[in-house]
């Protein structure tokens, strides 16, 4: 057998320590060597129990003047005699130990801890989940939807209590959990919800017809849902209150409405930003003009087409997007792509006027062409 180590050695103070210097330090080497952080570890479980049994020892004022006088050969016994010192030290003590050190619970370990005697009461309900759809025009002004949902709702048959003639669980004595202890020295507490009431803390002698002891039923409703303005893809709105009722009068559960984006047929969105594109008449870019385009708001405006603006050229109109989340904020941009609307159904006069315009371009569109291939062929020497 290994040689007993001094007491203050163990828990590593000086002789002269103060009583909480010597309770931090063995909280310290608890927390450190505690048989839940080192599983199957028989050194740390030494090491355990020997700083519970130094802290027993010089905790107590009389144990600790006994112990500086005489050592481990005190009279009556001494410490360290036959297990946790001849005192009559046991595990019941380094269990006491932490009830005092940690408030009366320390990780679920060997019944330091104390069982709570509060009543469990019902359980709250479940939250929901659902997807709510948008078109840009409702993200833009912000609209009240309409939803239908399948959920748990108080029973009106039994008002929500699950039936009559309700007790006490007698297994769990209303807490609703029950503690089942394993392993040997150093017993392990696992706690559960209760098999005679799942957790209620109650029984029910008559249980009602229409919701068989649940105190609820599925029903469906439609509900309605407030979005502001300037929601997005994926972010979501949490409706306190609005999802399944809990079992026998439980409070209900939240209700999350995820926030989903109809395609648009016209609009892509960055951000608080709209983008688009429109066809320009082949005029109209060459010559200048305006051209209308339609806006979230229902309406629309002109936007200028600049003389000899190019197909790909990008125009922004400032404050003709999407405000952001609840108008807090400055309303963003709607970026408009020039593209070119070619004409496939031209008339006679059209298109004489066209080979023309071709003619009288034919000398400047061969030497752009020419320059174009030169810079080409410079680019591959």
């Amino acid at each position: 057998m290994a040689e007993k180590r001094d007491y203050y050695e163990v828990l590593g103070v000086g002789k002269d320590a103060s009583a909480d210097e010597i309770k931090h330090a063995y909280k310290k080497l608890a927390i450190k060597y505690h048989p839940d952080k080192n599983p199957g570890d028989k050194e740390a479980e030494e090491k355990f129990k020997e700083a519970a049994e130094a802290y027993d020892v010089l905790s107590n004022p009389e144990k600790r003047k006994q112990y500086d006088q005489f050592g481990f050969n005190a009279p009556g016994g001494g410490f360290g005699g036959g297990g946790f010192g001849g005192q009559g030290f046991s595990v019941e003590d380094i269990f006491a130990n932490f009830g005092d050190i940690f408030g009366g619970g320390f990780g679920g370990f060997g019944g330091g801890g104390r069982r709570s005697s509060r009543k469990a009461g019902p359980p709250r309900g479940n939250d929901l989940q659902i997807k709510v759809a948008l078109s840009y025009k409702e993200i833009f002004e912000g609209c009240t939807k309409k939803v239908r949902l399948k959920r748990y709702t108080p029973c009106t048959e039994c008002n929500g209590k699950g039936g009559q003639d309700i007790k006490e669980c007698s297994t769990c004595h209303g807490t609703g959990r029950v503690r089942r202890s394993t392993g040997g020295f150093f017993q392990m507490i696992t706690e559960s919800a209760c098999p005679t009431c799942n957790g209620t803390g109650e029984v029910i002698a008559k249980p009602c017809s229409n919701c068989h002891g649940e105190g609820r039923v599925q029903e469906t409703e439609e509900i309605s849902i407030k979005i502001p303005a300037g929601v997005a893809e994926g972010q979501y709105l949490n409706l306190r209150g609005e999802g399944n009722c809990g079992p026998r009068g439980g409070a209900c559960g939240d209700l999350l409405a995820v926030i989903a984006e109809k395609p648009d047929d016209f609009y892509t969105r960055e951000g608080d930003d709209l983008h688009c594109e429109i066809k320009v008449p082949v005029h109209k870019l060459v010559l200048g003009g305006t051209q209308r385009i339609p806006t979230l708001d229902g309406g629309e405006v002109k936007i200028k087409i600049a003389a000899g603006t190019q197909a790909g050229s990008v125009l922004r109109l400032r404050d003709q997007g999407l405000w952001p989340l609840k108008k807090q904020g400055d309303r963003g941009s709607l970026y408009v792509q020039i593209g070119v609307d070619i004409p496939k159904d031209i008339s006679r006069e059209e298109k004489e006027l066209y080979q023309k315009l071709a003619e009288l371009r034919k000398d400047k569109e061969t030497a752009q062409e020419e320059s174009f291939l030169e810079k080409m062929k410079n680019l591959f020497k």
